[in-house]
């Protein structure tokens, strides 16, 4: 079984904004196959279903951003997931906008999410799907900026990217991750 995990914040204020694109990335995986986020339960919202005949466990958690690994790890403690088989999507300041890299371990890189997610897992072995939202351009403070909507210009860019994003993840139901990191990390 796999588990793949967009982090954002949760509610009506957060949504659409820079830091939420974790979640927009479990959403379009929701629409392209019809599923819902029917299950509400160890802090999150999440879905198991079937891909590839493979079992696969969608999961946005609703502890905010900071705590996201309160809600990760009782889910794949339940489930008997080991975190080798878990991807954790989300912001990353340091790549241009719309630019996804996949990494299969690593630090928290100042994102305070992944940092509850290494904490609360034990460990730094798991994938990650980083996705650009790049710098402001203005003087802005960095909570500021994650915490802001995307700009109209950035639609385009951020819905192609969205899409590239969910096309990894559908990829990586059936293949290795390394093959997935090789094919889409271009």
């Amino acid at each position: 079984m796999k588990c793949i995990v967009g982090l954002g914040n949760p509610g009506i204020k957060y949504q659409q904004t820079r830091h939420n694109v974790g979640f927009m990335v479990i959403e379009e995986l929701l629409k392209r196959h019809q599923w819902t986020l029917d299950k509400s339960k160890f802090k999150g919202h999440f879905t198991l279903e079937s891909l590839h005949s493979e079992k696969v466990i969608l999961l946005q958690p609703q502890t905010f951003m900071n705590l996201s690994g309160e809600s990760i790890r009782p889910l794949i403690d339940f489930y008997d997931i080991v975190p080798e088989d878990v991807t954790v999507i989300y912001d990353d300041l340091d790549l241009p906008l719309g630019k996804i890299r996949l990494r299969q371990k690593g630090g928290p890189g100042g994102h305070n999410g992944i940092r509850s997610v290494i904490d609360q897992l034990g460990t730094k072995e798991f994938n990650r799907l980083r996705f650009g939202i790049g710098r402001p351009e203005t003087p802005m403070s960095v909570i500021d900026y994650v915490l802001g909507k995307f700009n109209e210009s950035d639609h385009d860019t951020l819905e192609q990217s969205i899409n590239h994003a969910a096309d990894a993840m559908e990829a990586w139901i059936s293949q290795p991750f390394q093959k997935v990191m090789n094919d889409y990390n271009k």
